[in-house]
């Protein structure tokens, strides 16, 4: 940028600036340290002079702009630690099944794409008998009124305009089939009628909700949900890391497209996959009766 021009923004700027907090020359000199005719002859019109770097910090921290917008280095007046401050933000993550955050950040991004990797099946896409079984043991005896208290909530985010992307590795959908590691104890019933929930909400909801099956020993990601282009969020068990800056946004979208370029089972293919572990399910012998809705026992 040509030094006059430079002058001119700076001169736009810092006008702006003190016209916004309030603020005239003789007050604004006096709290940077300088005489009122030199800050004068700087906002002067017409005026090619820019003042020192000190001078130019001074009126930046007196103004609450950064140095960068003033000098037309950045299209932002905010300092750098308030823009990474609004850029990510830590915020608690309760046992829940939709908690009041997570659910403002799906009503703020209706109508967008929404990406999500969940830390196991999402719970958007569970059985009651599913919710009970996993929620139980933390919630205790509020499970049932949580499980109530949230199914409107998860109704309105299967019905908010969004397509949602949800990209799960291969093996949690296995390991869930198969009742091992996190899904221990957990009854054939229980789990064909899951199965039969992932399906019958495919065919219903397909392709506004799409379901890709990665390999986690060629990638890996933790939990993450990507709402539209104004947020992404990690998931680290007690906490959310929210990052609304574009650059960063946009870096872990990338990533999840990634997952869903090399998934192993592409959305249209899930029925075919879902009929494999079903037949898995119902080959472990026996007559499988329905779940109860109980959902306390973790033995049945």
């Amino acid at each position: 940028m040509d030094k006059r021009d430079r002058a001119l923004l700076f001169r736009e700027r810092l006008v702006a600036a003190m016209m916004l907090t309030g603020r005239n020359q003789a007050a604004l000199a006096r709290q940077v340290g300088v005489d009122r005719s030199t800050l004068s002859q700087i906002i002067a019109p017409g005026s090619t002079r820019l003042p020192n770097a000190q001078l130019v910090a001074e009126c930046a921290t007196a103004l609450g702009v950064s140095s960068d917008w003033l000098l037309g280095l950045s299209d932002r007046p905010e300092r750098g630690a308030d823009l990474i401050a609004a850029a990510m933000t830590m915020t608690e993550a309760p046992r829940a099944l939709v908690d009041e955050r997570i659910f403002a950040w799906h009503q703020e991004a209706a109508g967008y794409k929404i990406r999500h990797v969940p830390a196991a099946l999402p719970d958007m896409l569970k059985t009651p008998e599913m919710l009970f079984w996993e929620y139980e043991p933390s919630l205790g005896r509020t499970t049932a009124q949580a499980i109530g208290a949230s199914q409107d909530r998860l109704d309105w985010m299967r019905g908010a305009r969004s397509d949602y992307e949800i990209a799960v590795p291969l093996h949690e959908l296995q390991c869930f089939a198969r009742a091992q590691g996190y899904y221990a104890g957990l009854s054939p019933a229980l789990r064909l009628a899951q199965i039969d929930h992932l399906a019958a909400l495919h065919d219903q909801l397909y392709p506004t909700l799409r379901l890709f099956l990665f390999d986690a020993h060629r990638l890996f990601s933790a939990p993450i949900t990507v709402f539209g282009p104004l947020l992404a969020v990690i998931y680290l068990g007690h906490n959310y890391l929210a990052y609304r800056d574009t650059e960063r946004v946009q870096a872990i979208s990338r990533h999840f497209d990634l997952l869903v370029r090399e998934a192993d089972i592409a959305a249209r293919d899930l029925p075919v996959q879902l009929a494999l572990l079903r037949t898995e399910i119902t080959g472990e012998g026996g007559l499988i009766a329905p779940p109860s809705r109980a959902g306390t026992d973790r033995s049945r």
